[in-house]
């Protein structure tokens, strides 16, 4: 298989030449963790044009990274806050997203924002929104526009009318957040960084009082190496305490973890034409659409269980439902819900008791010599955080350190996507696919599309919709597979597609299709294929089970009974004595 884009792959031979590296070179950064921040990190001392590893315990964004609002947002609500630092650079990285970073993956939204009360409501948000535009909310998108009652139900035909006096339209931004955070890892390897999944650090290596690298164990088969490195970042989030207490440092801060609850119903439930922010007595709530679907969220409560797979709860679910249900004509039911995902915000602990009102700034401590910790803010401000991160770390390498260039990077498939946007019908007609389609591929791969549907040649099936998940064509199964590092069906279907989200049988009816698509790719035996099928059956039966319990702790017990994909992860990770 070819490259035709230059773009590193992570595929089965990448990963076994990664894991010879990891064992014989010695390197300036080794990042730990694979969510956005941590792939950020990568990329950002990658590009500085240090040597960096990066591991990660199961997939990419397989934690909070992929469990998000999907939006890559400035934070409106948090000037209520008074977090203007936090707005300002969030806005800013958005708009660097938006047309220079990442403009195949991050899109314009267009939000509505009813107003219930009358006098002091509209100057009131009309103020925050002007405010949320100057500060660079509207450079690529249109600013504020103040709508009659009339208007905003034109706009959003399914609000009761008794919900609303009227309306404000603001725009905001929508990603797909675990195909962005890949996408930055494949980014992060094509500049060098040796990136690897299903590794997960058990350890950490010393030279007199420092830190001077990690231990790994390879949780598909339970080998184990030492990886040298003059620094250690940890970008693990919520498991930040976890990796602190294994390297036997006092950390200089706490991470709580904030449990996010979303539901995912089909698109013809609500008739809008925009997405719509509705304030709640805690927080706001989202209705974002995504493809032929609505995303509505989140909940915000204290969670203290099971880390690695949160569950959400039918309380969790009924909050969602009640809240969104007050503005709705046609109410939601249970049996409307196609998907439901439950993340983790990894928040600093602070001075306030409820997760809802702690900051989303972001701290950096140098731990120890050769350790240094990033937890805390927002997913838009990664690169920030990541900057700030490698800045930190610059400290314990021996070299000189440039200066971040990553706002002037752009990731992957993010080169020459507007012109092959212009390309759409010729595409079609060279590959056989309807321009809607090309679209949809587009704004997951960008300029990377080539490589897609360059497999579709050698094997024109292909180029066929998934069977019972006809948004996607087989060939991103496989690619997922050859390029994106995918090793599980897990990794499949719920990051790098979303039809674990997007479909009523979660991806169980295609489950058995896909695992035959990507087996010859992965080297999977019969026995394999039959392993992978059935784990990922019970993983799905295990999350609606959780999602019918009325508490925290029955649904975890439920979500947590089901078997794992990576079979040689340790959980938790047995602290040992480290050599000398």
């Amino acid at each position: 298989m070819s490259k035709q884009q230059g773009a590193q792959f992570l595929g089965p031979q990448q990963r076994e030449a990664a894991w010879e590296q990891l064992q014989t070179e010695q390197f300036d950064v080794v990042v730990v963790g694979g969510g956005v921040v941590g792939v950020g990190a990568a990329l950002d001392a990658a590009t500085r044009g240090l040597k960096v590893a990066l591991v990660e315990a199961r997939d990419y964004a397989s934690g909070t990274s992929s469990r998000s609002s999907k939006m890559f947002h400035g934070g409106l609500r948090y000037l209520e806050q008074l977090e203007f630092g936090l707005v300002r650079e969030a806005l800013r990285e958005r708009e660097l997203s938006l047309t220079t970073l990442a403009p195949h993956l991050v899109k314009p939204l267009k939000f509505l924002f009813p107003l219930a009360h009358r006098v002091w409501e509209r100057p009131y948000m009309a103020a925050g929104i002007f405010l949320y535009d100057r500060m660079g909310g509207a450079k690529s998108v249109p600013s504020q526009k103040h709508l009659t009652r009339a208007g905003a139900l034109r706009m959003s035909p399914s609000l009761k009318r008794s919900s609303l006096t009227g309306g404000i339209q603001y725009y905001d931004t929508v990603v797909d957040d675990a195909r962005h955070t890949m996408t930055v890892a494949r980014t992060a390897a094509h500049y060098g960084a040796v990136v690897r999944t299903s590794t997960q650090v058990v350890g950490f290596l010393r030279e007199a009082d420092r830190v001077s690298g990690v231990r790994v164990r390879d949780c598909e088969d339970g080998r184990t190496a030492e990886v040298k490195g003059h620094v250690v970042i940890n970008a693990t989030g919520v498991w930040t305490d976890e990796i602190q207490a294994l390297s036997r440092q006092r950390g200089r801060f706490r991470v709580r973890a904030s449990k996010g609850v979303h539901i995912v119903v089909p698109r013809d439930r609500i008739v809008s034409e925009a997405a719509i922010i509705l304030r709640t007595e805690k927080s706001v709530l989202f209705v974002i659409p995504w493809g032929s679907h609505w995303i509505i969220g989140t909940t915000d409560t204290d969670w203290n269980l099971d880390l690695a797979h949160p569950a959400a709860t039918k309380a969790d679910i009924d909050y969602i439902l009640g809240h969104v249900n007050s503005v709705l004509v046609t109410p939601l039911t249970h049996a409307d819900i196609d998907g439901v995902y439950a993340g983790l915000r990894p928040l600093l602990a602070g001075e306030s008791d409820e997760t809802s009102k702690l900051s989303r700034e972001h701290a950096v401590a140098r731990v120890a010599p050769g350790l240094v910790a990033i937890a805390g803010g927002k997913y838009t401000t990664y690169r920030v955080m990541a900057e700030d991160a490698v800045d930190v770390a610059a400290e314990d390498i021996p070299a000189r350190v440039a200066s971040s260039i990553t706002e002037k990077v752009p990731l992957v498939g993010a080169d020459g996507y507007f012109a092959l946007i212009n390309q759409t019908m010729q595409l079609g007609e060279q590959y056989g696919l309807h321009p809607y389609r090309v679209k949809h591929l587009l704004d997951r791969y960008g300029s990377l599309i080539t490589e897609v549907l360059e497999l579709g040649r050698q094997t024109p099936e292909l180029l066929q919709p998934i069977t019972d998940a006809p948004d996607y064509l087989q060939v991103e199964a496989v690619y997922a597979a050859a390029a994106e590092g995918a090793l599980h069906l897990d990794d499949i279907l719920a990051r790098r597609t979303r039809i674990a989200i997007e479909y009523p049988h979660r991806g169980v009816n295609c489950a058995q299709q896909v695992a035959g698509l990507v087996a010859p790719i992965l080297g999977w035996d019969a026995a394999t294929v039959e392993r992978e099928v059935d784990t990922y059956r019970a993983r799905v039966e295990a999350e609606i089970e959780s999602q019918t319990q009325p508490d925290d702790e029955s649904a975890d017990a439920l979500r947590a009974a089901a078997p794992e994909s990576r079979a040689e992860i340790l959980e938790p990770v047995v602290v040992v004595p480290d050599r000398v």
